[in-house]
């Protein structure tokens, strides 16, 4: 449980010195690091669990692949053994599989060390003991295990991690340091973290030069970790905290001032030995915008003739249930802010958009940028069916061969609700609007703080490929399936 901790000095007691401070360097003033237990454990279990993955995928390979009396066999050499972990481990330590975060449970730098290290045992054996090499077959069957195998056992590894966090298990103790003002928001921030064990907050007077070797005893005796620091101005010492948290083995995250999420993967580095952070151009652009668009009209042809007939039934069935056209166009905002109109199934009376306005007291979102009502007076018989299903979208197909949406992108918004936008939020126009998107399979409906909408288009704006739009789509055939967040 997190605990506020008071750090002031009470009266003239201190439990340091504080004439001339230790020097920093000194290898008496040093310790190991707090989390190193923790990070030993945990690359020991995946070195363990790896090792006998990769020898169960090389026996199995064995005794699959062409029998052939081969040195780099462990069936016949039981020895190789070691020398073809040694390689494959290292290979894999390069790669970062055992280090914490994104990179252990990165798919494709799995697979590139599984086949790179295969190949290397295999140039060994080619270049020491080429006249007994193993079989083709052999390899193949080894390469092809240890990568299925390496693969199903980092997820199965991760799922029960994720299982002991949840129990409170191998957490790293943690403590924030912050402005009262946002005390509350970055500890309600970095204890949301499944991996953190929150020991405690304290202002940042605790990083002053009169306070911080109390703040120092205080993170040992609460056994912490690591530290969490946020500031909106500059600290009066920065490296002289660092240092002081770096020879108590503490580790020491200074947090972003704006603490606003980031959607993108970052590359750490330096310029002139001080520290920045890379984030690339996201890759929306050129050859991908194409590739993107001709998949766009080639789906809305092919979408466009298989379901004709249900085109033909809804509209159909809009004309028996109420007077009006069977189609209704709405100005939306789309590409660069230019305005454009969104084709869709009319799921309203006629003259909805004058009766809106008697309506908007009753708004249900927070912000007031988008307009929605559970039981909007507004919407037909049928209209209420077509809008749990979303099947009155169907439309948009049109303005996908126009070219003005995507099958996959942020939602276009009616002149009303852009009209609220702050300035941040127009970054959601500098790409094709779309169909569906992150926020349809998030919650739809249930999204009440525009906010949330806009931090779910940034994500799929920065995190765009042609496999995140096919798993948006298979997740919003889901979401219509189950009418989720639907109104």
């Amino acid at each position: 449980m997190s605990t506020n901790i008071n750090l002031e000095r009470k009266g003239n007691r201190t439990p340091y010195r504080t004439g001339m401070m230790s020097d920093l360097r000194s290898t008496a003033f040093a310790e190991f690091s707090r989390g190193s237990r923790l990070n030993w454990s945990r690359t020991s279990y995946f070195i363990a669990v790896d090792s006998m993955l990769l020898i169960a995928a090389r026996l199995i390979g064995e005794g699959l692949g062409t029998s052939w009396e081969s040195t780099w066999s462990i069936r016949e050499t039981p020895n190789m053994t070691f020398l073809f972990l040694a390689i494959q481990l290292i290979v894999f330590f390069s790669y970062g599989l055992y280090q914490s975060g994104k990179k252990r449970r990165s798919y494709p730098n799995i697979i590139k060390a599984v086949f790179l290290s295969n190949l290397i045992i295999l140039l060994i054996a080619f270049l020491y003991l080429p006249q007994s090499l193993i079989a083709r077959s052999t390899f193949l069957f080894t390469a092809g295990l240890s990568l299925l195998f390496i693969s199903v056992g980092r997820y199965l590894s991760n799922l029960i991690i994720i299982q002991v966090w949840k129990k409170g298990f191998i957490r790293h103790p943690v403590f924030v340091i912050a402005d009262n003002a946002y005390l509350s928001q970055v500890s309600a921030l970095v204890g949301r973290a499944p991996y953190h064990n929150l020991c405690g907050s304290s202002d940042l007077g605790a990083l002053n030069n009169d306070r911080i070797d109390e703040t120092l005893h205080q993170l040992h005796n609460l056994g912490v970790s690591e530290v969490f620091v946020h500031s909106t101005k500059a600290l009066d010492d920065p490296m002289h905290v660092y240092w002081k948290l770096h020879n108590k083995g503490i580790t020491f995250y200074m947090l972003s001032s704006a603490l606003e999420p980031l959607f993108r993967e970052e590359e750490f580095g330096a310029v002139e030995g001080v520290p920045c952070a890379k984030f690339s151009a996201p890759f929306l652009t050129g050859l991908d915008f194409w590739t993107k668009r001709i998949i766009d009209v080639v789906g809305a042809v092919i979408f466009l003739i298989v379901m004709s007939p249900i085109y033909f039934t809804i509209g159909l069935a809009i004309a028996i249930d109420s007077r009006g056209p069977v189609f209704y166009q709405q100005t939306r905002i789309g590409l660069r802010g230019k305005p454009f109109k969104v084709w869709k199934f009319r799921t309203m009376v006629t003259n909805a958009d004058q009766i809106q306005a008697a309506l908007e007291a009753q708004n249900e979102c927070k912000d007031g940028i988008l307009f929605k009502m559970k039981s909007d007076p507004r919407i037909t018989r049928i209209g209420n069916f077509l809008r749990q299903y979303s099947l009155d979208e169907l439309p948009q197909i049109l303005n996908v061969l126009l070219g003005e949406m995507s099958f996959v992108g942020p939602r276009p918004l009616p002149t009303r609700d852009v009209d609220h936008f702050l300035p941040h939020h127009h970054i959601r126009h500098e790409v094709l609007p779309g169909i569906t998107g992150l926020w349809q399979v998030s919650g739809r409906s249930e999204i009440k703080d525009f906010e949330d909408v806009f931090h779910l288009d940034i994500q799929y704006i920065e995190n765009w490929s042609l496999s995140y739009d096919l798993k948006l789509v298979l997740k919003t055939i889901a979401a219509v399936l189950q009418k989720a967040g639907a109104y």
